[in-house]
């Protein structure tokens, strides 16, 4: 019986996909995922993109964050870094790249969600975004969603695959999504934060702000709240982001506590009842399988072009 279970369970694995997982294999240098924006549109025509960086006592991470969203060299970008009064090394590396920065405050503050509304109430950008100062912008990813959004003027929120990384920085998972699903978004968040970017129309529709009573799950309810409004989310098969997974984080550490709790006030919500693990289950299963077959591809495709 022993056998049986262990094979079961070893081949559940085998089908799960790396979506909706923090990290499935051993650590390992970044696979060269990254490919060439695509430079259709000249430099000149591009979007102003806003970002908001949220820190607080992140000096471990808080540069190769900003370094990895000037070094997009995105000619029209606007950079925004909210500190919540830190008192680590933060503040000096805020400091060291002050000449990229359009305008940062470090003060004491209620909480990651409401820094988040005071960087973008300093914004102008016809794109905004927001990256948390442990994680990662991918090479070339601005390029990648301005161009997007120009060429698909309907589309008012795209987001995209992530690598997940660990506190050294070597590659832990990939979450390879399938196209967007509204029906799947009320029972589950597979959409990676960190590569989520939405134009200024869609922020004005949904209030112009994230809900401050959220703590753990205020993109997600920003998420529902777009879609709600009826407005085009579209997923970019492209690598944009990178999630960092490490003991501090508060994915790793409020997940099953404040995470679940309001996880489950947002299914309460919008499904009108509280659906069990196996409901759940069910309505993301489809879901899933797609993600599990778009990663064998991805994986096939990058191993052929690795030999070629």
């Amino acid at each position: 019986m022993s056998f049986l279970k262990s094979f079961v369970m070893g081949a559940l694995r085998l089908l799960r996909p790396g979506v909706g997982q923090l990290g499935t294999y051993l650590p390992r240098p970044i696979h060269n995922y990254f490919s060439g924006y695509d430079a259709k549109f000249y430099d000149e025509k591009l979007p102003l993109i806003s970002i908001v960086v949220p820190t607080y006592n992140q000096g471990q991470f808080i540069e190769q964050t900003l370094r990895s969203i000037i070094d997009q060299n995105y000619p029209n970008l606007e950079l925004i870094v909210v500190d919540g009064g830190s008192s680590d090394n933060t503040l000096n590396i805020i400091k060291q790249y002050e000449a990229h920065i359009a305008w940062w405050v470090s003060e004491q503050d209620s909480g990651q969600t409401a820094a988040i509304n005071k960087g973008f109430m300093q914004s102008k950008g016809e794109i905004m975004a927001w990256i948390n100062s442990d994680d990662l912008v991918a090479s070339g990813a601005l390029h990648q969603v301005a161009n997007y959004f120009i060429k698909h003027p309907k589309t008012q929120v795209v987001y995209g695959d992530r690598i997940l990384i660990d506190e050294e920085g070597f590659e832990i998972g990939l979450w390879i999504l399938p196209n967007h699903s509204d029906r799947v978004l009320k029972f589950a968040d597979f959409v990676p934060q960190e590569t989520l970017y939405w134009t200024r129309k869609a922020w004005r529709h949904t209030g112009g702000q994230l809900d401050e009573t959220f703590r753990f799950a205020m993109d997600w309810d920003f998420l529902i709240r777009l879609s709600k409004n009826h407005l085009k989310i579209s997923h970019l098969p492209k690598i944009l982001g990178l999630f960092r997974i490490h003991h501090q984080q508060k994915t790793s550490t409020q997940l099953t506590s404040l995470g679940h709790q309001e996880m489950q006030l947002i299914r309460l919500r919008e499904l009108g009842f509280q659906p069990g693990r196996w409901q759940i289950n069910a309505n993301i299963a489809s879901f899933l399988l797609a993600a599990k077959l778009n990663e064998i591809r991805y994986r096939f495709c990058q191993k052929i072009g690795a030999h070629a």
